[in-house]
C-alpha cells in the first residue's frame, strides 16, 4: 500500500512547489514552479498554456449559468486533465523531474462565486466554486495536490477571498515603504501592506473590474478577431465619456466597505450588455466606450486607494493589465505623487505573481499553518485552507 506523503512533507524546510490558477478572464492556466523556505519564494520556471478555445468557451459559459450539472461535472474532470498536463510540461520545460516536485497548490477555475450570505431557512449561506478536480491533478502528476482553498475561509464567516495577501505580505512587506499590491485581472483587487505592519495590518479587497469588461467590448467590437485591447491601444486612440463614466462610478459594489469580493455575478456578460445599451443611447463610438471602460477600471481601483487608512507610497501592479500601457498611465495620474511600479520591477514576473500566491498557500496548508488573512477577507479567524489530495 503506498505511504502517505504529506507528514513527510512537513519536516522538509523547503519545499518545491507547482502552483496553479486560472483567473476570472479564462483564459488559460498560469503554471509556476517555486522554492518555497523558511526566507521566502524563489520563482524557478513560469508558463501560461491557454485553453483551447471550445474549453474557454465553455468555461465562460458555465461562469454565465444556468448550466446543468452534468456539464460541470465534465469540465471539472476536463480541466482536472488540463491543470495535470500543465504541470507535466512545466516539469519539462524547467528541466526539472516529476519526483523533484514536492507539492502542487492548485487554485482551479472559479465558475461561481457568491460571498453575500442568502437565507435558507434559519441559515444564512455563502459559497464557491471552483473547478478542475485535484484527484485527478495527483493521479496524473503523482504529486500530493493541495486545491480548494476558498471553502474554508468561507466556513469561518469569510468571503473566501481574496486570498493572496498571505503571499503579498511573504514577498512584498517593507519597513519603509507603503504599499499597495494591484492584481488586475479579470476582476481587479488590492492588498495594502502599511509600512512596518504586521499580517493583521494587511488589508485586501476587490476594487471592482479589471480587465473583464474591456476584454468583453472588444470582442463584440471585433466579432471575436480580438480577445483583448493589446497595449491599450484601442483606449489611447480614443476618448473617455466622462457622462457614462460617472454613472458607471455609481455602481453599488464601489461604494461597499471592505471585506468585499465580486466576479462575473456583477461585472460578466449582463454587466456589459447594459453598457453597450447605453453606449448606443448616448451614441459613443466603440473604442470610446472601451476608453471608458479603461477609465472605469482605473478610477474603481484610485478611489479604493484613497480610502485606505494610511498612505500609499507606492502601487505595484502584476496580472493582465498591468501590460496595458493605456491603464498603467491613467494609474499614474490618478495616484500621483505614489509610484507606479510593474512587479517585474522588483524580480518577479507579473503574469507569474497569482500561481505563485498558491504554491506559497498550498506550503502553508501542508504545514499545518492558516493561510487566510481574517482581516482581508472578513473571517472570524485564521483557518488553514485548501483539502489535500495524495499523491503516490
Amino acid at each position: 500500500m503506498p505511504k502517505v506523503q504529506w507528514p513527510e512533507l512537513q519536516s522538509k524546510s523547503a519545499l518545491r512547489v507547482v502552483g496553479l490558477m486560472s483567473g476570472t478572464s479564462a483564459d488559460g492556466i498560469d503554471a509556476a514552479l517555486v522554492d518555497v523556505g523558511p526566507r521566502g519564494a524563489k520563482l524557478r520556471a513560469f508558463a501560461m498554456y491557454p485553453y483551447p478555445a471550445a474549453v474557454r468557451k465553455e468555461v465562460l459559459a458555465l461562469c454565465a449559468g444556468p448550466a446543468s450539472v452534468g456539464r460541470v461535472c465534465h469540465a471539472n474532470a476536463l480541466l482536472g486533465e488540463l491543470f495535470a498536463e500543465a504541470v507535466i510540461r512545466l516539469a519539462d520545460k524547467s528541466g526539472v523531474s516529476l519526483r523533484r516536485i514536492d507539492l502542487i497548490g492548485s487554485h482551479g477555475q472559479t465558475i461561481c462565486h457568491l460571498p453575500v450570505r442568502r437565507r435558507a431557512g434559519r441559515r444564512q449561506i455563502r459559497s464557491t466554486l471552483q473547478i478542475a478536480e485535484p484527484s485527478i491533478i495527483a493521479e496524473r502528476t503523482g504529486i500530493t495536490t493541495v486545491a480548494d482553498f476558498r471553502p474554508r475561509d468561507m466556513a469561518a464567516g469569510g468571503q473566501g477571498a481574496p486570498l493572496v495577501p498571505f503571499a503579498d505580505y511573504v514577498l512584498f512587506a517593507d519597513d519603509r515603504r507603503s504599499r499597495v499590491l494591484c492584481n488586475i485581472g479579470g476582476i481587479a483587487n488590492i492588498t495594502y501592506l502599511p509600512a512596518g505592519g504586521e499580517i493583521a495590518d494587511v488589508l485586501a479587497f476587490d476594487t471592482g473590474p479589471g480587465n473583464m469588461v474591456i476584454d468583453e467590448l472588444v470582442r463584440r467590437l471585433t466579432n471575436g478577431r480580438e480577445q483583448f485591447d493589446r497595449n491599450g491601444r484601442r483606449a489611447r486612440a480614443s476618448r473617455v465619456h466622462e457622462e457614462l463614466l460617472d454613472e458607471l462610478l455609481q455602481h453599488p459594489f464601489l461604494r461597499r466597505r471592505w471585506p468585499k469580493t465580486t466576479g462575473r455575478e456583477d461585472f460578466g456578460a449582463a454587466f456589459t450588455q447594459r453598457l453597450e445599451r447605453r453606449g448606443r443611447a448616448l451614441r459613443i463610438s466603440g473604442n470610446d466606450l472601451i476608453a471608458t471602460a479603461t477609465a472605469f477600471t482605473c478610477r474603481a481601483i484610485s478611489r479604493a486607494c484613497e480610502r485606505l487608512p494610511g498612505r500609499v507610497d507606492e502601487l505595484i501592479l502584476c496580472g493582465g493589465g498591468s501590460r496595458n500601457a493605456t491603464l498603467v498611465e491613467m494609474l499614474r495620474q490618478a495616484l500621483a505623487p505614489a509610484r507606479v511600479r510593474i512587479m517585474d520591477e522588483l524580480g518577479l514576473d507579473a503574469d507569474a505573481k497569482e500561481a505563485v500566491s498558491f504554491a506559497i498557500l498550498a506550503a502553508e496548508t501542508i504545514r499545518g499553518r492558516p493561510g487566510n488573512v481574517p482581516s482581508a477577507t472578513g473571517a472570524r479567524r485564521p483557518v488553514v485552507l485548501g483539502k489535500i489530495v495524495p499523491g503516490r
